[in-house]
């Protein structure tokens, strides 16, 4: 084996001003930290590119240092007992080839037959996560019900259609930006309504597609989705609000919907999460969902991007929606 003794990563240089630029970000190479007692090294496979990155990447994330993010590994080497050379893990240092990493702060990930890892970091992981604790922990869902969910051809939002679907609701409704994403969230992944909202007014599209209301809304967007989705909800509906895609790369946010008050005369249920505050759901959701993608009845649905070298270009690809699925990137 070549001894692995540096590793090539992604620094941010500069703060975006709106959507993020190639040379806003740096490649870098760098020496690996010694490998110490309960420490493991890893070669990176896939990383996960995301939409709450680019906020992270206006305060939260240093300059002129290795990002983070989510990432599966192979172990080349362990001084961990309970992880085993060869191993693939589940980590949270991306944005790299390499990295030495604490043992416990990685998951041995087990093999299943006939899936790619890669389903780790989309429909088994964080992504597949949100969409069931947004619809089941969450909004509640309940069988027979009318789901509307945003930026639905995304990773989250193309899990939450089928995970809504599993769970007994009625009709699934999804919003995408163009006819092309309509037609796959229609056609391959079982959405009865789906419409481009960039065709009209969101408001108008919506109620064409839900006449008879809709009970609950998962939110990756905010906005005038947002509004409209308040409009159109039926008395006690619910949402479940996890991202705010359509303001992340904006310098001016968009307004509050004017329709706020309707959330009270529509007693109407708010609830914004996070869903690394439900990890501890993770058995209960691979339980609940694995046997349906080892049947085919779910797919996850990834956009891999090819090639370290690309994950800048990726990363700004995702944002820009040219992705339809998980933005992953197979190094």
């Amino acid at each position: 084996m070549i001894e692995v003794t540096g590793a090539r990563a992604v620094h941010l240089v500069r703060r975006p001003d709106g959507l993020p630029k190639e040379d806003d970000f740096a490649f870098v190479d760098l020496p690996l930290s010694h490998l110490g007692e309960g420490k493991i090294l890893v070669e990176n496979v896939f990383l996960s590119v995301d939409p709450y990155m680019r906020e992270f990447m206006d305060v939260v994330w240093p300059l002129d240092a290795p990002l983070e993010g989510r990432a599966i590994g192979r172990v080349l080497k362990s001084r961990h007992a309970s992880v085993p050379e060869g191993a693939l893990v589940f980590h949270r240092a991306g944005w790299r080839t390499h990295a030495v990493i604490d043992g416990a702060d990685a998951r041995v990930l087990p093999p299943h037959a006939g899936l790619s890892p890669s389903i780790f970091l989309a429909g088994l992981g964080g992504t597949g996560l949100t969409a069931y604790v947004g619809l089941k922990h969450i909004a509640g869902l309940k069988g027979g019900e009318t789901v509307f969910i945003s930026s639905a051809a995304g990773g989250v939002g193309s899990m939450a259609g089928q995970i809504a679907r599993l769970l007994g609701a009625k009709r699934v409704i999804g919003s995408a930006g163009s006819e092309e994403k309509v037609s796959f969230l229609i056609d391959e992944i079982g959405f009865d309504a789906a419409f481009n909202y960039k065709t009209g007014d969101i408001r108008t599209l919506l109620r064409r597609a839900a006449p008879d209301g809709i009970d609950v809304y998962f939110d990756n967007v905010g906005g005038a989705h947002q509004e409209a989705a308040i409009d159109v909800l039926n008395d006690g509906g619910r949402i479940a609000w996890c991202g705010a895609i359509a303001q992340y790369n904006s310098p001016d946010p968009p307004s509050a919907p004017r329709n706020l008050f309707d959330i009270v005369g529509k007693s109407l249920t708010v609830r914004g999460f996070l869903v690394r505050n439900f990890r501890h759901l993770q058995g209960e959701f691979e339980a609940f969902l694995l046997p349906h993608l080892q049947a085919g009845d779910v797919r996850s649905v990834e956009a891999v991007t090819r090639g370290f070298d690309h994950i800048v270009s990726g990363f700004i690809g995702m944002l820009e929606g040219r992705n339809v699925g998980k933005s992953i990137i197979e190094v």
